[in-house]
């Protein structure tokens, strides 16, 4: 497993809350489209991430809590129909997915539990964050790219 470590800026999310398990994030990342496609938020910085805001080694999967993300310039309104939350500053690890989103469960166990345990850093009390890096839209799914980012002290 490849591991960079980066300092992240700041970063403004419009978001849709999605609970229950991760794989149904989907549901919500629909949505999060149908909603900000429209409003017009979809410029420069635009990024779709999923913040993961609750353990799932100690939380029962109904009772996940994630959030479907649009990262957008700190200037554009937010339709009332979604969330906002910043994600803040900061040191963190990077890996990256090459392959389908099934499997990305199996690569974030193994960066949490495999890499960051090895290494000389601590995580940090900011939640863990995938960043899409395409989609299946554009690419076939053996040729999807996830970054995967681990906030550290």
């Amino acid at each position: 497993m490849h591991v960079e470590i980066r300092q992240l800026p700041a970063q403004r999310l419009a978001t849709i809350e999605h609970r229950g398990p991760h794989n149904r994030i989907g549901e919500a990342f629909a949505r999060l489209g149908q909603i900000t496609g429209p409003a017009g938020l979809f410029g420069p910085q635009a990024a779709m991430i999923a913040l993961y805001l609750d353990d799932p080694e100690s939380t029962p999967a109904n009772e996940l809590r994630t959030e479907a993300a649009l990262v957008v310039a700190p200037d554009k309104g937010l339709p009332a129909t979604v969330g906002e939350n910043l994600l803040p500053a900061g040191q963190y690890a990077c890996t990256v997915h090459e392959g389908g989103y099934e499997r990305l469960g199996d690569a974030s166990a193994r960066f949490m539990g495999q890499w960051l345990p090895q290494s000389a850093h601590l995580l940090a009390d900011t939640p863990s964050f995938e960043r899409y890096l395409n989609t299946p839209m554009d690419v076939p799914v053996d040729q999807l790219r996830t970054g995967l980012y681990i906030p550290l002290v």
